[in-house]
């Protein structure tokens, strides 16, 4: 029996899923044409999917005192009070930790992605910690063959230019986005791309969305756009909110 499973993309190990793009000259992992709107690109760019090495630690400045400078290094301040202005010998030392206050709520861990993360793994968790994800990847019987993007407007700028153009759309409240939405060659014709777009759809409505927009891509060849044409946000239950033959707009209330 077929097993189809949606994951949430929040982490590298669920980015190391996303499944490859029909065309090779275009990834899903090196993309950033909805995040940045001047110079936004889907190629393939295999330095994208390294690790970012840490910043190196800023230069230390030589200001020709002796004493400044060992300060600089982290040595010791000999005319410094150790424990500051007035030690308080009622305070717990740094090494004992505060006890739980059981009347104060505990503050919820911010989710995150690792410092050196790839780049556009980066860009999928900017709103891990307040929003959610940002991107699914669909499954059937363990082998990724769906991918979508999605989020709040103001995450993707090429979007908000897009929506410039046409006035008529109504701008409150603001509608969730889905940019991209992708199966690979082998795995087109079988369901699966609305399969993906109604967990997108789904997921949004929970997070208390009332609309979500797509923009299709009509002129693109298949293969060179993950934002589909009309006709598939159509069958996956969208409308036609702006009918342009270059930049059309597709809207389904939630």
């Amino acid at each position: 029996m077929t097993r189809i499973a949606i994951v949430d993309v929040t982490a590298g190990s669920s980015f190391a899923l996303l499944p490859p793009c029909a065309d090779p000259a275009f990834d899903h992992r090196t993309c950033d044409y909805w995040e940045n709107a001047d110079r936004g690109s889907r190629a393939a760019r295999p330095g994208w999917l390294e690790r970012r090495a840490e910043p190196p630690p800023p230069a230390r400045r030589t200001t020709g005192n002796p004493f400044l400078d060992e300060l600089a290094d982290g040595g010791a301040n000999p005319f410094a009070v150790a424990a500051g202005p007035a030690a308080n010998p009622f305070a717990r030392g740094d090494a004992e930790p505060v006890p739980d206050n059981p009347f104060v709520p505990r503050p919820p861990a911010r989710r995150t992605v690792e410092t050196d993360a790839p780049p556009k793994l980066a860009l999928l968790a900017r709103g891990l910690a307040i929003f959610g994800s940002y991107a699914k990847v669909l499954l059937v019987d363990d082998i990724a063959v769906g991918y979508s993007q999605f989020g709040p407007l103001s995450a993707y700028p090429r979007a908000l230019r897009l929506r410039e153009l046409y006035p008529q759309l109504p701008d409150a409240p603001l509608p969730a986005v889905i940019t991209c939405i992708a199966t690979t060659a082998d795995a087109r014709g079988q369901g699966h791309a609305l399969r993906l777009v109604q967990a997108v759809c789904e997921d949004l409505a929970g997070r208390g969305f009332a609309a979500v927009e797509a923009y299709p891509e009509p002129r693109l060849p298949e293969n060179a756009t993950s934002a589909a044409v009309p006709a598939f946000w159509i069958q996956a239950g969208f409308e036609v909110a702006v009918d342009d033959d270059r930049y059309p707009v597709v809207r389904r209330e939630l």
